[in-house]
């Protein structure tokens, strides 16, 4: 019987032929599938017998409270959790400083993202982004004939808010900043992202999505949901997907103006709330012991990257979340294939005519294992 993994390269390979968006790996991936990983094949599965560093997950999650709190919430599993999307709507709000109508729930921010860019699309127009970036907003834009945009990253792999300014055009509907960024986990200057927004704000919608922001000191200080409270044409993305580890339970949400909200929960599916997922994400937002071990955690595996790529004098995004980019030092199929027979996932992206390895930081151990092995394979 044909594997999953084997269907899979038989699809890339029947595809590779055609444009990659058409491909059924990118329908399969939230990251765009390169070259590299055509050529290798790639399972967007869980493995078991695999380290899993390729879609920046959270090693340690869900949290005690968590998981005591999906137990509970089973009991309620053959009720649709419309009254406690709206329970946690509301706790949401209190704790963002907002009212309730400029919060939107969704099924992860990954809908969130789509929703904004199936709108775009179909307003017409052009959606900018600094590029590489999480491109699923996008993504979805051009599925809806919009024009995607795009401005390379500044030298130090960080978003060239300058540039981005400048790419802005009069059919420009939504202007994307991921920060941190993925896939390099930078971030921008705090001020001088605040004023790009709210000028770029007078010309078009700018969305932060802001997945990765609790893996920051004082993130709340770093967020533009004050942008959203003082009027402006922002939105602001969150999920709890990465810092709180529930990442298969769905849940995230948007902060922005209520009409702007209203237009994108018209065309959201109805009955998307997971029973679990909400009774997981409302215990997870009281628990800041959790949140403060995984960024603890997560800062001392990411050094011991860094230390590695120090080593080899490898220049690399100086990232502030829980993934790291640099460039591939040799050819990224043979890097693929060779980190994975000594147990381990990666991803590789392509991105100014180069392979960069994107890898997601696990737990210390791991990330011991995954240095050693990789030395092996470059060697």
């Amino acid at each position: 019987m044909t594997t999953r993994r084997q269907w899979l390269k038989s699809a890339l390979a029947a595809g590779a032929g055609l444009p990659l968006s058409l491909t059924i790996a990118d329908q399969l991936m939230a990251a765009p599938v390169s070259r590299a990983e055509r050529l290798h094949g790639i399972e967007p599965f869980r493995n078991g017998k695999l380290v899993l560093l390729g879609s920046n997950e959270n090693p340690y999650g869900p949290s005690d409270k968590a998981r005591k709190a999906i137990v509970e919430s089973i009991s309620e599993g053959n009720r649709y959790a419309h009254g406690v999307a709206q329970e946690l709507k509301k706790v949401i709000a209190q704790r963002e400083g907002v009212a309730p109508e400029f919060v939107l729930m969704g099924c992860g921010s990954s809908e969130l993202l789509s929703l904004t860019g199936m709108t775009a699309g179909l307003e017409g127009g052009a959606v900018l982004s600094a590029f590489p970036t999480f491109r699923l907003l996008m993504d979805y834009a051009t599925k809806f004939n919009a024009r995607w945009d795009r401005v390379d990253l500044d030298a130090n792999m960080v978003h060239d808010l300058e540039a981005m300014a400048s790419a802005v055009k009069p059919d420009t509907k939504i202007i994307f900043v991921v920060n941190p960024n993925n896939p390099t986990g930078t971030i921008v200057d705090n001020d001088k992202l605040r004023s790009f927004c709210m000028e770029m704000a007078k010309k078009a919608t700018v969305f932060a999505d802001e997945a990765y922001i609790e893996f920051l000191d004082q993130h709340e200080k770093k967020s533009m949901v004050d942008l959203v409270k003082q009027g402006h044409n922002v939105i602001v993305s969150r999920t709890f997907s990465k810092v709180y580890g529930l990442a298969g339970l769905r849940v995230g949400y948007l902060i922005g103006q209520p009409d702007t909200l209203k237009k994108m929960a018209e065309k959201q599916i109805w009955g998307n709330n997971n029973q679990a997922g909400l009774a997981a994400a409302k215990a997870s937002l009281e628990d800041k012991d959790f949140v403060a071990m995984t960024r603890k955690k997560n800062a001392e595996a990411r050094q011991h990257l860094f230390n590695y790529l120090d080593s080899k004098k490898w220049s690399y995004g100086k990232s502030m979340a829980n993934v790291v980019f640099f460039p591939a030092p040799i050819d990224g199929k043979t890097i693929l294939e060779e980190t994975e027979k000594k147990g381990y996932q990666i991803r590789v992206w392509d991105y100014q005519d180069k392979e960069w390895c994107r890898v997601s930081i696990g737990t210390l151990d791991e990330m011991k294992g995954f240095t050693k092995a990789f030395d092996q394979v470059i060697s």
